[in-house]
């Protein structure tokens, strides 16, 4: 069962979005040579408490964090920890979670730390993100759930390679619906998987987290042994972006951006809905 949502849930949704959009923009911040990640896990704690809400992450199935951490070869699910230790040239996938009156938000992002990246790092966050406002593009009230998936899939396809040979979509992890918990049916794909069909029909009062993990290389992952942390099989880097939308007659809400995805979807052509906190 796919959970719809009314006008006055995703007003709660959103409140809760915007919540998650200061905790990457302060951890964002903080996020330079020589900060922990488990400061950084303070810095979202504060966030969420500043403003009433709820971690979501902290506790889910035994995760210690109230973000998960995940720098360059962790694919997703790194834990904070006082022993990593941003470096410059680094990267750090921030997925950040809150709830607001039992509604749930949830979103990633990557950031560069300091200098030195090379030309094919910056390429490997601009090719995931790209792909993301694809995906939330293709959210369209009586399209299918397959639609998403060709939309995230087919944008990442048609990027120039990296010196590697190609881009790695991992297949393990994806996106997923979210509302009243964090995780809800549909599973969303990054790519097109014939065997599930279309999927369920796109329908107002839908939401959904679209979040593509993209790496250098070979997709394949490993998880360690704290039975959370995802790594890439070949050491390869990657980059996560994420953001939780709600579906309306008017269009996509992108609930965790802070403009409501008005800006990044004029640029593909497509109207973002109102905002019902205004």
């Amino acid at each position: 069962m796919v959970e719809i949502k009314t006008p006055e849930q995703i007003a709660s949704m959103r409140a809760a979005g915007l919540v998650v959009a200061e905790m990457h923009r302060r951890c964002a911040e903080a996020a330079v040579p020589g900060t922990t990640t488990a400061e950084l896990d303070r810095i979202a704690a504060a966030v969420i408490a500043e403003h009433g809400a709820k971690p979501n992450f902290l506790g889910y199935g035994g995760f210690p964090g109230n973000i998960c951490t995940s720098v360059n070869d962790v694919v997703v699910h790194g834990i904070p920890s006082e022993d990593t230790v941003l470096a410059s040239g680094d990267i750090i996938s921030i997925d950040a979670g809150a709830i607001i009156d039992g509604w749930h938000a949830d979103a990633a992002l990557t950031v560069f730390v300091g200098d030195g990246h090379p030309p094919e790092v910056h390429e490997l966050s601009r090719v995931t993100e790209h792909s993301l406002w694809a995906g939330i593009a293709a959210m369209r009230v009586g399209g299918r759930l397959v639609d998403i998936s060709r939309a995230v899939e087919r944008d990442i396809r048609k990027q120039p390679p990296p010196p590697s040979g190609r881009w790695g979509i991992v297949e393990e992890y994806g996106g997923h619906g979210i509302g009243s918990a964090m995780h809800m049916e549909p599973h969303v794909l990054n790519y097109v998987e014939r065997r599930r069909g279309k999927g369920p029909r796109l329908v107002a009062g839908m939401c959904l987290a679209i979040e593509p993990m993209v790496t250098l290389g070979d997709p394949a992952t490993h998880v360690l042994s704290d039975d959370w942390t995802v790594k890439s099989e070949d050491g390869g880097w990657s980059a996560h972006w994420e953001h939780s939308i709600a579906l309306t007659e008017r269009g996509p809400l992108v609930l965790t951006a802070p403009d409501g995805g008005r800006a990044r979807l004029a640029e593909l052509g497509v109207e973002a809905a109102p905002d019902p906190l205004g």
